[in-house]
């Protein structure tokens, strides 16, 4: 079973365009608020990543990070069930 997270802050219009793309797509996720300090240390830290919108699949002990909105990158990709180069271990 797969988890998605979605790194998000306040304001980011890409952030509010990648929600509406999961919803869209009957995709459930949970938000997370990069504003908060520990979310956006956690996000740098373990996902290696600086911006938002973060999305992370989370399958088993693998997560595949993708940085941005991309959306055809992000159809390819959901399709696949994962993210080739981008898997990193918790």
């Amino acid at each position: 079973m797969q988890t998605i997270l979605l790194f998000t802050q306040p304001g980011c219009l890409s952030c509010e365009l990648m929600k509406i793309f999961l919803e869209a797509r009957g995709l459930a996720f949970e938000e997370r608020n990069a504003a908060d300090p520990e979310v956006r240390q956690l996000m740098r830290e373990k996902y290696d990543s600086g911006e938002t919108p973060t999305l992370v699949l989370v399958s088993g002990d693998k997560h595949e990070v993708i940085p941005g909105f991309d959306p055809d990158l992000l159809d390819q990709l959901l399709e696949e069930g994962s993210a080739p180069g981008s898997a990193v271990a918790s």
